[in-house]
């Protein structure tokens, strides 16, 4: 196996879903080489991941790889602005996928979310529709989008800041979570990471929408 085949890409892998694709990634025998895209050094990196502290908004050229996940993404409470969001969730996105491309990546995964449309009236769908649109276009031989339902999983433990309407919906739809169809059902970020996983291995050419329903069925 050559060195780029043996090597991926990660950026966002720090956050809920990116943290569970580097645990599941590491899982495969044998381990592939990580590269780990940051803006900032965690305290705790893992002594087996690569890291590399960019900035976003002109990164550098990276190293060749065949394989790359994208797990970046933000809220407009957290950005603090519908243009901080976007920078994110949109440019930052594809300015990654840009340079995935440029470095030979042929299979790209990326964590979207559910309802996306670049035609839709609200903002945060719009977003996410045009970032699974231009990335369409980029060209990949595999494309995997993966839209997960409300994320479940423990973002104090990675120190980011609490997200009051996901804790309340999480707690709200806990009693009945299994009566909730999968479409729209609360889903795992190690289900979610894992799903995407096993997709992208799959291989199939083109481009993939992976539901929640799927998800939940793949990372089980």
């Amino acid at each position: 196996m050559s060195a780029a085949a043996a090597r991926i890409l990660i950026a966002g892998g720090s956050g809920l879903v990116g943290r569970e694709l580097v645990r599941a990634l590491l899982e495969r025998t044998p381990a592939p080489r990580l590269v780990l895209l940051v803006r900032r050094r965690p305290a705790d990196a893992d002594p087996r991941l690569q890291l590399r502290v960019v900035d976003f908004a002109a990164l550098p050229d990276l190293p060749a790889a065949a394989e790359a996940y994208c797990g970046l993404g933000t809220t407009i409470a957290t950005a603090g602005s519908q243009a901080a969001f976007r920078a994110v969730d949109f440019d930052a996105v594809l300015a990654f996928a840009r340079a995935a491309k440029a470095a030979g990546v042929v299979r790209f995964g990326v964590v979207s979310a559910l309802g996306p449309s670049p035609r839709s009236p609200t903002f945060y769908n719009r977003v996410k529709g045009e970032m699974e649109q231009a990335l369409a276009g980029l060209g990949f031989a595999s494309l995997v989008i993966a839209r997960p339902s409300l994320l479940a999983g423990d973002r104090g433990a990675l120190g980011q800041p609490a997200r009051f309407g996901e804790r309340l919906a999480l707690a709200a739809t806990a009693p009945v979570r299994g009566l909730i169809p999968k479409a729209w059902r609360p889903i795992e970020a190690r289900t979610v990471a894992r799903a995407l996983v096993r997709a992208l291995a799959e291989g199939r050419p083109g481009v993939r929408v992976v539901e929640s329903a799927e998800l939940q069925d793949l990372g089980a």
